[in-house]
């Protein structure tokens, strides 16, 4: 489907400002469907044949009431035959009213066409398309948002309406079926609908509205003060022991003097308390994560003093690595602790890992470079973790094994790659290369009997070495863990 900015620069003049216009109308428009119980349908002249075809730039259909287009109009080119008021308001440049037939349908509508204007030159046509045979039943709340609506549709004709500089409204934001409330510009309550007296009471707020100001019943009046004397809406957010509501203040204009403004109130008390929750489990995750690299860091400290005391060089080796393995764990729960969520940028968790490998290999004899390229985007900590010692185990296999025989200078790249559904990762160097009998499978080094384990075992992914100018090792593993099967 097209969006209204392609269609309006296809099969109209409109653009620039007149565009940004019309797309602030239709971003804020909810609200006046709702008031008018009807369709709404925004139409613009088709270039070159102004006054005689329009085309639909946007439609937006009522939750108050019952719709006369469950189809989508937008795109839909209806000319002066079909809806002669079109033309005529077009032309005349003034609001007409007339029953007709729906757009491309036989069922008789109630149509209100309002001009749409911007700093005075008419831009469109935005029509109230409303059922002829339905008729809903008359009260104080019907007869009120009726009103409402017309007032609205005066400042969309001389172009106070939509807002210069509104913001677009999001999923949260109030609905008129949430909860109205009238004032003029004193600040004087005129009307109050059930859901919003419903909504003060639970702000504790029982006090009689009708003619009341806002202050009089114990409502903070200063963001419709704001949104009448800057002509801009304002949003704000009440809180009241455990109820927190979302208000939304629409001014009302007439000749661009405030007459009132129209309140939209909504209970999010709801959405508030699991947000807290939600920021409480993040915050208790991260401090999990916290300890959790605290105690590896105590028990790789308590390794490494065990190993200092060792007089046996295996036993010292062995628990040298075990060390290191353990910090490869601990910098992927440092990551994660300083994040909300599960998840964590790999990255984050490479590059400290290649310093703490090269910090540990240097020696006046020998220097290794490590270089890291490329990035393998976010990934869940059950895989960035065991992925984490992988690349460890590599990359010391690397220092351990590549640059023998006096060689006084190498270098590491590991390089990293990612696409929708796999990570792959590339330790490389340039060193000795592998021996001619190698066999991966027949390999009964504990480093990569490890990283076998975690590869192909944990991570369900694959394992490639071979020699071009060194070592290169090659790690495919999928980014979701597999399923495992009970």
């Amino acid at each position: 489907m097209s969006t209204l900015d392609d269609l309006a620069r296809l099969r109209t003049r409109l653009g620039g400002t007149d565009l940004v216009h019309l797309e602030r109308l239709v971003a804020g428009w909810r609200p006046l469907a709702d008031l008018s119980f009807a369709d709404l349908v925004l139409l613009a002249p088709i270039a070159g044949e102004e006054g005689h075809r329009f085309v639909v730039l946007a439609q937006v259909r009522p939750v108050t009431g019952q719709t006369n287009y469950p189809q989508d109009l937008v795109g839909t080119v209806v000319d002066e035959v079909e809806r002669p008021l079109l033309a005529r308001a077009w032309r005349a440049g003034e609001a007409v009213e007339a029953d007709t037939h729906a757009i491309g349908a036989k069922e008789r509508v109630r149509v209100h066409c309002i001009p749409v204007r911007r700093s005075g030159r008419l831009i469109a046509l935005l029509t109230r398309e409303a059922a002829v045979t339905f008729a809903r039943q008359t009260g104080d709340l019907e007869r009120t948002y009726l009103e409402t609506f017309e007032r609205f549709a005066r400042m969309v004709a001389d172009g106070s309406f939509p807002f210069d500089l509104d913001e677009v409204e999001n999923e949260s934001a109030p609905r008129v079926g949430d909860g109205v409330i009238l004032i003029d510009a004193e600040t004087s309550v005129k009307f109050a609908s059930p859901n919003a007296v419903s909504l003060l009471h639970r702000l504790g707020i029982h006090t009689y509205a009708r003619n009341a100001h806002l202050t009089d019943i114990g409502f903070e009046a200063d963001p419709a003060r704001g949104a009448m004397r800057r002509h801009l809406p304002v949003s704000t957010e009440i809180e009241r022991d455990d109820v927190s509501m979302l208000l939304r203040v629409l001014p009302l204009f007439e000749d661009d003097e405030a007459t009132g403004a129209l309140l939209l109130m909504r209970d999010v008390s709801d959405l508030r308390r699991r947000d807290r929750m939600l920021l409480s489990k993040d915050a208790t995750i991260r401090e999990i994560h916290h300890r959790v690299k605290n105690n590896l860091q105590t028990i790789a400290s308590l390794l490494r003093l065990q190993a200092r005391r060792l007089q046996s060089p295996e036993a010292r080796a062995a628990l040298v690595e075990s060390e290191r393995r353990i910090r490869s764990i601990a910098i992927v729960h440092e990551t994660l602790s300083r994040d909300a969520g599960d998840v964590v940028r790999f990255s984050e968790i490479v590059r400290p890992l290649a310093r703490l490998v090269e910090d540990a290999s240097s020696s006046p004899d020998l220097a290794i470079h490590f270089v890291v390229d490329g990035d393998a985007g976010e990934l869940p900590g059950e895989v960035a973790t065991p992925l984490a010692v992988v690349l460890n185990e590599l990359m010391q296999n690397a220092v351990d094994h590549a640059f023998v025989n006096g060689v006084a200078e190498g270098k590491v790249n590991v390089v990293l790659s990612r696409d929708e559904d796999h990570v792959t990762m590339e330790v490389r160097d340039d060193g000795a290369g592998l021996p001619a009998e190698f066999s991966l499978d027949t390999s009964r080094g504990l480093g990569l009997t490890i990283v076998q384990a975690l590869v192909t075992g944990e991570l369900g992914g694959s394992i490639e070495m071979h020699s071009d100018n060194g070592a290169s090792v090659r790690v495919v593993v999928p980014v979701a863990m597999p399923r495992v099967e009970l």
